[in-house]
């Protein structure tokens, strides 16, 4: 096998469908970006740092971010990152189920049999990957307190932002 050419950065978009019950915090179809980042010497505190530059970017200065262990193909470990709640500022609501927390992504590093199988000496290299809901992030963002908004095609919903603050 002919090995690859490293570092890697990726950034991946796409729709997604899952068969779920569709809530005000879940739904069947959504937009998805995965990211992939593979060089000499990356590690879960890389990962866990570029998550948190993120969410403060998004969502603030003040945010938090937790992660949980958790199981993913093709990572390991694994972690399910929460940040918190900006719409009721851990006081609890319906959106983080009165916890003050809300899961954003799936994250973990690559697992090493993967970056062989791929020509990748992992010996040398690691990585870490990443996929978010972009829905999810708006949610946040812009302080909706119902994801299905998103699909129902009413265009007063749109209207509710045209003044709205940036936040």
């Amino acid at each position: 096998m002919e090995k690859m050419d490293v570092p890697i950065r990726v950034i991946c978009p796409g729709r997604v469908f899952r068969n779920e019950a569709i809530s005000a915090r879940a739904h069947c179809i959504f937009h998805q970006v995965e990211g992939l980042y593979i060089d000499e010497g990356v590690t879960f505190a890389d990962l866990k740092q570029a998550i948190l530059l993120f969410a403060r970017e998004m969502f603030g200065p003040e945010t938090s971010i937790r992660m949980r262990p958790s199981y993913f193909p093709f990572t390991e470990p694994s972690a399910e990152v929460d940040v918190s709640c900006n719409i009721c500022h851990g006081k609890g609501c319906n959106i983080c189920k009165g916890t003050g927390w809300l899961e954003i992504l799936g994250c973990g590093m690559v697992d090493p049999n993967v970056l062989e199988a791929s020509g990748i000496d992992s010996k040398k290299y690691s990585g870490f990957a990443f996929g978010m809901g972009l829905e999810r992030i708006a949610m946040l963002k812009w302080r909706v307190n119902d994801l299905r908004h998103y699909f129902e095609n009413d265009l007063r919903f749109l209207h509710e932002f045209a003044a709205a603050p940036e936040v």
